[in-house]
């Protein structure tokens, strides 16, 4: 475990292009393992250019290591593909639930703090350890309720973990503050019950004080008493790593390394750390199933789940909670966080579709589509994908009969966001196709290509909507045909014709230039064979050429 990171900050898209040019002095960067499974796009470029120069640290939301019943092998098996490309100096993951049955709740959920926990946690932490084959480090939640069946306390539950297991912990001090705050524990014992030498990371953000709840909401410089908090874990721990954590209204990166420096003020004069205990130095705890640990979590996450979907089933779970004042507004906030995030996803994805309808239309499709069609995967990339077919049965948009096929539109874009990048066909290699291979030379579109079609004027309404875009359509029961670009890394829509469609289409089915150029001039004979291949070429449409052998 590397020791000397120093201070570092989390890689966030605001961020990436003054990061790249300027390759500002910190000590290392902290990446959400989930935004970049797919291992293709921007995010990835700006990631593999960046971890020439920093240290990088994988940091998952999305493995729910505490689920009872719906953890992904799946995921897992994404991360170690991750981890292993990446080459990370730290990996760490959460000590939370997410996931019932097929059904992802894509939150930082609270667990029962028992010894059926702990069972389980320790076959999952193996597990996920034996896969990576690496230590990882588990962070201590936020959490906004306790339970009744609560048998340790969270330090314990850590300390207890770390030592079945031999992984490392992650120690989140806006968050034992948070929880000093909502639950009356006691921040500075937490720090004393965990032994110097289990912790490999710090981490500092800030937090909203409301009257019901404190609120780790990453969106603020860290507050004087977690200052006062890390001083006293340099004191324990050591300068072991520490992250300054800001994931909401994101400031110039300035405010942000300014944060760094403080902690790197406090860091310079920690005592060294003892050594971090490693898998090797621990013996591997017995071979149990996960399925064995789960069957005491699986009643109490169920009912936790259905109560966040159906308000009307919260009677029994605030009766298991420990009681007080405000109990039912802190559980109530898991259920805001569900459909917050359900309508955050789909807004990022579908711009357009949220200017059309209004933000409060949009919020109420969020929630029935978030009940018809459960996220389904830890990656939230993925969430949307339903949206259009969801949109084409959902009687409230009966209005609006193009919703989704510019649903359609808008998800094609979002995905050529993590479609690869391939070198694209130039001018000069087209004209070197020999005269007599025209006809049987097949091109294949760009992986960020998609064509769309809709009889509706879906395309030129999305071009309206862009910064310089045209103006809107006067009909919208016009058809209209497009496809995705992405020349670079900016993804965007090329108006098309029926004839450039049907070419490209053909293109997309491995088909010839001759077939293409057919089945344009099937639908019109004045097809400018010329100035569509000049336009398909300077958009990045078309890779390499691939030629048929000529006839004996």
């Amino acid at each position: 475990m590397a020791r000397g990171l120093g201070v570092g900050v989390g890689l966030r898209a605001p961020h990436y292009r003054q990061f790249l040019a300027q390759r500002p002095a910190v000590g290392w960067l902290e990446v959400h393992s989930e935004n970049y499974l797919d291992r293709a796009g921007w995010d990835w470029h700006v990631l593999q250019q960046l971890r020439r120069d920093y240290p990088v640290s994988l940091h998952g939301v999305g493995m729910g290591l505490g689920s009872a019943r719906g953890f992904s092998a799946a995921h897992l098996l994404r991360v170690r593909e991750l981890v292993r490309q990446v080459e990370p100096v730290l990996v760490s993951e959460h000590l939370c639930w997410g996931a019932l049955a097929d059904r992802q709740l894509n939150d930082l959920l609270p667990l029962v703090l028992d010894q059926a926990a702990l069972d389980l946690l320790s076959v999952r932490v193996q597990q996920v350890q034996d896969v990576l084959g690496r230590q990882i480090l588990l962070e201590n939640v936020s959490a906004y309720v306790r339970f009744q069946a609560d048998a340790m306390s969270e330090a314990e539950f850590m300390a207890a973990l770390a030592a079945r297991t031999g992984c490392g912990l992650l120690l989140d001090l806006n968050n034992l503050y948070v929880n000093q705050c909502n639950h009356g524990e006691d921040a500075l014992a937490a720090i004393a019950a965990i032994a110097p030498g289990t912790v490999g990371e710090l981490h500092l953000a800030g937090h909203l004080v409301t009257p019901e709840a404190v609120i780790d909401h990453h969106g603020d410089r860290v507050a004087a008493p977690v200052w006062r908090l890390y001083e006293a874990a340099l004191a324990r721990f050591g300068a072991v790593p520490t992250l300054i954590e800001w994931d909401t209204e994101i400031p110039p990166l300035e405010v942000l390394l300014a944060e760094a420096g403080k902690a790197e003020a406090l860091a310079a004069h920690a005592m060294a750390p003892a050594a971090l205990v490693t898998t090797a130095d621990l013996p591997s705890p017995p071979g149990v199933a996960a399925e064995a640990c789960a069957d005491d979590a699986a009643a109490v996450q169920q009912q936790f789940a259905g109560a966040l979907l159906a308000p009307q089933l919260a009677p029994p779970v605030l009766a298991g909670l420990r009681a007080g004042t405000h109990t039912p507004h802190r559980y109530a906030l898991y259920r805001g966080n569900l459909t917050a995030t359900w309508t955050k996803t789909l807004a990022a994805a579908y711009p357009v579709v949220l200017a059309l309808v209004g933000e409060d239309f949009f919020g109420g499709l969020a929630r029935a589509y978030g009940h018809a069609h459960p996220s389904d995967n830890p990656d939230l990339n993925h969430f949307g994908v339903h949206f259009a077919a969801f949109l084409r049965d959902f009687p409230h948009v009966a209005d609006y009969p193009y919703l989704p096929d510019m649903a359609a539109l808008e998800w094609a874009l979002h995905r050529a966001h993590y479609a690869p990048l391939a070198d694209a066909l130039t001018a000069q290699q087209l004209a070197a196709i020999p005269p007599t291979q025209v006809e049987t030379a097949q091109l294949r579109l760009a992986p960020a290509a998609q064509l769309l079609a809709s009889r509706w004027a879906v395309v030129p309404l999305w071009l309206a909507h862009q910064p310089d875009g045209g103006a809107f359509p006067d009909n919208m029961a016009a058809p209209s045909y497009g496809v995705v670009v992405r020349p670079q890394w900016q993804a965007g829509m090329l108006a098309l014709t029926a004839a450039s469609h049907a070419a490209l289409g053909a293109v997309a089915h491995g088909g010839t230039l001759g077939a293409a150029l057919d089945a344009a001039f099937d639908l019109d004979e004045d097809f400018d064979v010329a100035g569509q291949l000049q336009r398909w070429l300077a958009h990045g449409l078309l890779v390499a050429s691939v030629f048929a052998p000529e006839c004996a």
